[in-house]
């Protein structure tokens, strides 16, 4: 059966999703399938349910509250050291801080220095995480900093 995933939390491991059938069935990050370790609200699923509970899901097609890492690493290599790959990250107080160091920062030097390093760093790490990690850490996780 296919559904859309309605909510899930990252650290009690439990969703909800409301199938084609209209039932809502919870799950939980042992029935996700796959290699996928979280899944976001708007996801569409297919899954095996039975009496409320959800069984075998697989992620079938994400949300559009997912963000791409590709479009994140471009923003950062860009715009690194005004802090916008922050902001398309949904990590805004990270952004303000990003924004208001890349510009008057470098009146100091040392703070736009410091943001300019921020931002190479995390270009780096953006390249070489996996879609799965990165979508861990950075869209369903609350990391804002590396």
């Amino acid at each position: 059966m296919r559904g859309k995933v309605l909510s899930f939390d990252n650290y009690t491991g439990q969703g909800l999703i409301s199938g084609d059938d209209s039932v809502r069935y919870s799950f939980s990050q042992a029935d996700l399938m796959g290699g996928a370790r979280s899944v976001a609200a708007g996801t569409t699923v297919d899954f095996e349910g039975s009496d409320g509970i959800a069984r075998s899901v697989y992620v079938l097609h994400t949300g559009l509250a997912d963000k791409n890492k590709w479009i994140a690493a471009l923003l950062t290599f860009f715009f690194g050291v005004f802090g916008i790959h922050k902001f398309y990250l949904g990590k805004t107080n990270a952004g303000i801080i990003m924004l208001i160091c890349g510009t008057i920062g470098w009146i100091l030097v040392i703070p736009g220095l410091a943001v300019a390093f921020i931002s190479f760093v995390e270009l780096i790490i953006y390249l070489f995480k996996s879609e799965q990690q990165f979508h861990d850490d950075y869209v369903a996780g609350d990391k804002s900093w590396f």
